[in-house]
């Protein structure tokens, strides 16, 4: 299966536009029982449920009621499946026309990758550095852009700032998805784990030999009550790199 999607690496990518191509059942096989929409449909709702480790073949042709060998009909191998799912669930949320400054526009940008994060934690698994240019990945890659189209820059920077934009969105998802999984894991949140433990690191931070780690840290637990605050640590990295993001645009602008 995996030798004849490398043979025909188009395959995967009229996969991706069939809704475009007209081309909604796989390739191979006689007259099929499902379709690749619900094939990608189930893949994602068991990612979303276990994590995609735990995506197999096998599990998606359970849900659907196939046989294993049914399900490479629609899709070559798994790393198709998941090309396809990344696509699909990129599409979800309507990409609205921007409105606003540069900085509005950017933190638009920014917080829709978050959620997208956060809705479907697998996607920081799945999405490589290459991707599958499917139809609601270019999509978002166009609207992404329109949101500083026009100010000044060359094509290269554009690309540049949506990438900045686009890793700290998964950086801080990451963070939050972590803080979230540590909470389940451990079945006390991070007020209760600071309440049982403040007494201890009062402890171990009295003295001389931790100034600036205690001072700082009790400020930090109080403002939090908990080790760290993922959302604050989002809005304040965003503003901070937008701020850079300002200057630097100013500075082309001079430069003309």
């Amino acid at each position: 299966m995996a030798e004849d999607a490398e043979q025909n690496p188009d395959r995967t990518l009229r996969l991706l536009w069939r809704r475009v191509l007209g081309d909604t059942q796989g390739s191979r096989g006689p007259k099929q029982r499902s379709s690749v929409d619900e094939v990608v449909r189930a893949a994602i709702e068991i990612a979303d449920a276990e994590g995609l480790d735990a995506l197999s073949m096998r599990k998606v042709g359970d849900r659907l009621g196939l046989r294993v060998m049914s399900v490479y009909t629609y899709v070559a191998n798994r790393a198709e499946l998941i090309t396809l799912m990344v696509d699909e669930v990129i599409g979800e949320e309507p990409t609205k026309p921007h409105r606003g400054s540069v900085r509005t526009r950017l933190k638009r940008v920014c917080r829709q990758l978050y959620d997208g994060y956060l809705r479907h934690p697998w996607l920081l698994q799945a999405e490589t550095i290459r991707g599958g240019l499917g139809p609601n990945v270019t999509a978002r890659y166009e609207w992404q852009l329109a949101a500083i189209e026009g100010i000044g820059l060359d094509d290269i920077s554009m690309d540049q700032i949506i990438t900045l934009i686009s890793g700290f969105a998964a950086s801080a998802a990451r963070t939050t998805i972590s803080a979230r999984r540590i909470v389940e894991q451990s079945g006390m949140t991070d007020l209760e784990w600071w309440q049982v433990n403040a007494p201890i690191l009062e402890q171990i931070m009295a003295g001389t030999h931790f100034p600036l780690a205690g001072r700082v840290g009790s400020a930090t637990g109080e403002a939090y009550n908990a080790a760290a605050d993922p959302d604050l640590a989002y809005r304040f990295g965003l503003d901070r790199i937008l701020d850079g993001i300002d200057q630097y645009i100013a500075a082309q602008g001079s430069a003309r």
